[in-house]
């Protein structure tokens, strides 16, 4: 933990889905970096690769873009070059409940742009999903390895998760313990950013940071079609509009613990929405 007394941003960018949303991260994150004062930026970039995976040639790109941390989730190994070079990528994370012995890491503390210590843990949630190990055990043993205040200056968690229940369970249960929990995985950013009782920030899905003209940033043909018609098709393929990059804003005090959370929609076709006290942008 480092003796930084001074409140530190965070900035949580949901779901990057294709080549739109691949486009708003280099649209976006080296000016917001520059003109929020931002310490660490996360990105979930289990889509990024036509909406399935995520390549090493693109997790480079954002990475050289000025994000710090890139998470995933069900899709993380979509492009089968992510089981060798997630291996030697520090920065990217797979989901922790993947059963032992799979590629990569599903946590990581991390120095921030100030020398802030910061843990970055990936639970996939098992409601609807794939069935993986219990992800409130996984949490449950990195927190107690690494205490917020303790081992670390903040530790945020990205639950990858279908219901809003689960994510919900996952906020109240580390309340205290952890200084954002925020949920991917469903492509729709929710209404609901707080700060919980015990000082945990909180919002049920980040939404994705892609083309809304779409049907969960899928072309909306194809998608639509199979709903109509109940019968394969074609492949799925993102929708290329204008992407509105989504995420949410958060500082965090010297306890570890949030005092702001504030939801970020910046383009495209969702009402614009970020911190007012982290000034405007072009």
């Amino acid at each position: 933990m480092s003796d930084l007394p001074t409140a530190l941003r965070i900035l949580f960018i949901g779901d990057v889905m294709g080549r739109s949303g691949r486009a708003a991260i280099a649209r976006y994150v080296p000016e917001l970096r520059e003109k929020w004062t931002l310490d660490f930026i996360i990105v979930n970039g289990e889509n990024a690769a036509g909406g399935f995976g995520i390549t090493e040639s693109i997790c480079e790109e954002m990475l050289s873009c000025g994000v710090d941390c890139i998470t995933l989730g069900n899709h993380a190994f979509d492009q089968r070059e992510a089981l060798v070079f997630i291996e030697r990528q520090p920065r990217l994370l797979r989901p922790i409940n993947y059963p032992a012995g799979t590629p990569g890491r599903g946590a990581n503390l991390l120095t921030s742009a100030r020398g802030h210590q910061i843990l970055v843990i990936n639970p996939m949630g098992r409601v609807f999903m794939d069935a993986l190990d219990d992800p409130f055990a996984a949490i449950e043993s990195q927190l107690g390895a690494c205490p917020l205040g303790v081992g670390c200056d903040a530790i945020v968690i990205d639950m990858h998760a279908e219901t809003s229940s689960e994510k919900m369970a996952m906020g109240h249960f580390v309340d205290g313990r952890a200084s954002l929990v925020i949920g991917t995985h469903t492509h729709t950013p929710t209404a609901d950013a707080q700060i919980l009782p015990g000082g945990t920030a909180y919002q049920t899905d980040a939404g994705m940071s892609g083309d809304y003209d779409s049907i969960i940033g899928m072309d909306k043909e194809e998608p639509l079609r199979r709903f109509l018609r109940k019968t394969p098709g074609a492949r799925y393929e993102p929708a290329n509009g204008e992407a509105t990059l989504c995420g949410v804003g958060v500082e965090i005090a010297a306890n570890g613990l949030a005092t702001m959370i504030s939801p970020v929609r910046l383009g495209g076709r969702l009402k614009q929405e970020w911190p007012e006290n982290w000034g405007d942008i072009n």
